[in-house]
């Protein structure tokens, strides 16, 4: 953070000024009409400078350079009080002369990052956000990013009494966001989906890997599945599904394609789920089940796994049986991983690699 000399121009938008004298001066009218209240004008003028019922809105510049802000909160509220009606007085005298601006990082879209992580008291922090925001329009920034550490959640109310809204959580921070400019805010929501596996892994045999859960939708329904999860933060689905397949079964395995995917909307608290169905080759046979999660789990033919009632009538399992088959026969080309950048980062780039050769 740094020091901050507050602006009379920055700290009265508030604030609406009305006169009540009886005669008025042309050394005063012309500021006047312009909305521009300046220290020159103040420090000359008389009560009797000033026109009748006249308003001044939101526009209050100094002409000179700026004054030290205590000596002109001081100037000006004693002569307020000698000349002036003024409305909501309290703020002025609620603002702080000398604050700390919050630090952030500009961002390529005119917005700014802050990140809180130093312990700061909350009145403190809401002086210096209340300023920090004032400067802010003053620069034309639109989106502000607000980073606050799990331990520092005192600091949300003061935030969100500032107009700021919640934008995601993680185990460590929650993410508040605020919009400046008076129009509908451009500022991308929060990440909309989720990423599961489930992993076919079918040995030499046409036997495919399935497995019982102890928990869940399938618990106590004599159902044999595919091993299934959820990809982790920052892992790739060649990476999740392997880590699956070995968690569930102690079957180790070498990923292979891409068979088919699905999507659905509003699965888990609101958000939409992508499932990626997943061919694997076992490198290992002896299953060594996970005690925790997995009721039981074993090899079992192509045929028997198709023909369970609960595949049968599910449409998509299904369809997926159709897929499995047709990869068995060699007659159906998923999409493989290709190993590349994109903007400085490594990634896969899935694609159908034998039509492509062809």
């Amino acid at each position: 953070m740094r020091k901050f000399m507050v602006a009379i121009s920055a700290t009265v938008e508030a604030c609406s000024v009305r006169t009540h004298f009886a005669s008025s001066s042309s050394s005063c009218i012309g500021p006047l009409k312009r909305g521009i209240l300046s220290p020159a004008v103040l420090s000359n003028a008389s009560p009797a400078a000033f026109p009748r019922s006249l308003i001044l809105r939101r526009k209050i510049a100094p002409a000179s350079p700026l004054l030290p802000a205590s000596r002109f909160f001081r100037d000006f509220v004693v002569r307020a009080s000698n000349c002036f009606e003024v409305r909501r007085m309290s703020i002025l005298a609620s603002l702080p002369v000398d604050v700390e601006i919050l630090s952030g990082v500009d961002d390529k879209y005119d917005g700014v990052t802050v990140e809180i992580k130093e312990p700061v008291d909350v009145t403190a922090f809401a002086a210096s956000l209340k300023a920090s925001i004032s400067k802010w329009r003053l620069q034309g920034k639109k989106g502000v990013w607000l980073k606050i550490p799990i331990q520092l959640a005192k600091l949300v109310p003061s935030a969100v009494e500032e107009g700021f809204w919640y934008h995601h959580a993680e185990p460590t921070y929650l993410m508040l966001v605020h919009w400046l400019p008076d129009t509908p805010h451009t500022l991308p929501i929060n990440a909309t989906h989720r990423v599961g596996i489930g992993a076919i892994v079918i040995n030499s045999e046409r036997q495919m890997l399935v497995v019982q859960e102890k928990t869940g939708f399938f618990k106590g329904t004599g159902v044999w599945k595919i091993p299934t999860g959820v990809i982790d933060e920052g892992e790739d689905i060649i990476s999740g599904a392997i880590r699956e397949v070995k968690e569930e079964t102690g079957i180790e395995t070498e990923f292979l394609e891409i068979l088919t995917f699905r999507q659905i909307h509003k699965s888990f608290f609101e958000k939409s789920d992508l499932f990626f169905v997943c061919m694997l080759r076992p490198l290992s046979f002896e299953i060594q089940k996970q005690e925790l999660e997995i009721e039981d789990a074993q090899w079992m033919p192509l045929e028997e796994y198709a023909s369970q009632p609960f595949v049968m009538q599910h449409e998509m399992l299904k369809k997926v049986s159709d897929i499995i088959f047709a990869k068995a026969a060699n007659g159906y080309a998923g999409f493989t991983p290709e190993f590349g950048h994109h903007s400085g980062r490594s990634c896969y780039l899935y694609l159908n690699g034998r039509d492509l050769t062809m």
